[in-house]
């Protein structure tokens, strides 16, 4: 007869529950363990207004609601078909890990417990589950078990799609060619021999005899394929196709929520305020913002002044791009004046994330900058923030990622676009070509 295999014991970080309160649900029938260090830890962030105090408060309410004296003995069943959950108090330090691991901190007495588990526990899979990729390596130097969270973690097959989703069609006839330059409502999906079309799928269409190159989205609503057009916003024309993909994407009042990845210097942030400052008058306010992630050393605390302008140098990437709407222009011309007004009246808001979150967003353009340092977690909040006639523009680079506890699979701009992809309010763009300088190009492909 054939043994049954026993459900395994996850060990939860800190940092885990700090990415996703609601974590203890995802382990299907295996026990969970939370050590007594991460309690300790967790209560050194239940203050505060950042996503990460949010779920630590979240969390510890949670564990209240099932807490009994049970919680710190066998455990307590989360739920029907899933496994125990307890809290498992602290353990001394083997010798081994005397050895090698000299600071007594909260990561190391993790450690300890998940060690103390496993030798526990021998007939049972023992698994610590945490974000930081360096106590991932100590416990595995212990011949402990370790991975990284894994519940929200987009597909690598998945995310290579996200490079690859302009489709190209070939052989496209001249009559076919000229129906989606001349055509209303583009050309049925059928004539191109198109069916089960995600919502908003770029293409470009090739011509079978003249060397066209035309590029064209999906559109659900009439089952058709319709020209993209370059159209200019506010003095900024796009510079090549992804670009007019992106422009038309942020014009277009149908979409109400666009994605714009793609590495420094392709035009996602500029393009996203060039299209809101075109459309300004269909909203009662345009809000930038980006989500304050201090880089190596740079702590906002060491920074001087108030907080404004502690706050100010996070800022100055969002007035940078202003800037070069504004040189489009000559300094004295409606256009310029039009924007200092807007700033003066806050009409159009540059202001750091966490200001922001917590409202809600009516009849608002709202560009958030950066959106590859935000949690799948963050990233719903903001968009159930909107409101009536709102529009979110998510841009970022999901290459290049300051939080220490996201990589390019588990953060909430993969995640958008994983999920999103296909509905017909939502459209993403991969912006490939950098259009900022030569140079810039020539660093983002090469170094």
């Amino acid at each position: 007869m054939k043994k049954q295999k026993l459900p395994k014991i996850f060990v939860l970080d800190t940092n885990v529950i700090l990415h996703d309160f609601q974590a203890i649900h995802n382990f299907q029938e295996n026990d969970i363990v939370i050590p007594i260090a991460v309690i300790e830890e967790l209560d050194k962030f239940k203050k505060g207004n950042e996503t990460l105090n949010y779920n630590a408060r979240e969390f510890i309410r949670e564990m209240d609601k099932i807490s009994d004296n049970q919680l710190f003995g066998e455990g307590i069943r989360i739920g029907k078909g899933k496994g125990l959950i307890k809290v498992e108090m602290g353990h001394p330090f083997s010798d081994e890990m005397a050895e090698s691991l000299f600071e007594d901190t909260q990561d190391h007495r993790i450690l300890a417990t998940t060690q103390w588990l496993a030798q526990q526990k021998s007939d049972r899979e023992v698994i610590l589950v945490s974000k930081d990729i360096n106590l991932r390596m100590k416990a595995k130097a212990l011949h402990l078990m370790a991975q990284d969270y894994l519940s929200d973690k987009v597909a690598t097959e998945k995310l290579d799609n996200i490079s690859r989703e302009v489709k190209t069609i070939e052989g496209v006839s001249e009559d076919v060619i000229q129906k989606l330059f001349y055509q209303e409502g583009g050309v049925a999906e059928k004539e191109l021999g198109l069916k089960n079309t995600p919502a908003n799928q770029l293409y470009i269409l090739k011509g079978s005899q003249k060397d066209y190159r035309v590029p064209a989205r999906y559109n659900k609503a009439t089952r058709s394929v319709i020209q993209v057009k370059k159209e200019k916003a506010y003095g900024i024309e796009p510079r090549n196709e992804e670009q007019a993909f992106a422009m038309e994407s942020l014009l277009n009042p149908a979409i109400k929520l666009v994605a714009l990845t793609g590495t420094a210097g392709t035009g996602k942030t500029l393009l996203a305020l060039a299209a809101a400052l075109e459309q300004e008058n269909l909203y009662d306010q345009i809000l930038l913002s980006r989500p304050v992630i201090p880089l190596k050393n740079q702590e906002m605390g060491f920074l001087p002044g108030d907080v404004k302008e502690k706050l100010g140098p996070y800022m100055i990437p969002l007035f940078d791009n202003l800037s070069v709407i504004k040189r489009v222009f000559k300094s004295t011309s409606r256009e310029v004046v039009k924007i200092e007004e807007m700033l003066k009246s806050e009409k159009l808001l540059i202001s750091p994330l966490a200001y922001i979150r917590g409202r809600s967003l009516s009849n608002t353009y709202f560009i958030i900058d950066e959106a590859q340092n935000l949690t799948p977690h963050e990233v719903k909040t903001i968009i159930t923030r909107a409101g009536e006639e709102t529009k979110l523009i998510f841009t970022g680079d999901i290459q290049q990622i300051d939080s220490p506890y996201l990589d390019m699979h588990s953060n909430g701009l993969s995640h958008l676009i994983e999920k999103l992809y296909g509905q017909e309010l939502f459209s993403h763009v991969n912006l490939v070509k950098g259009e900022r300088s030569e140079l810039s190009e020539l660093a983002g492909k090469l170094l």
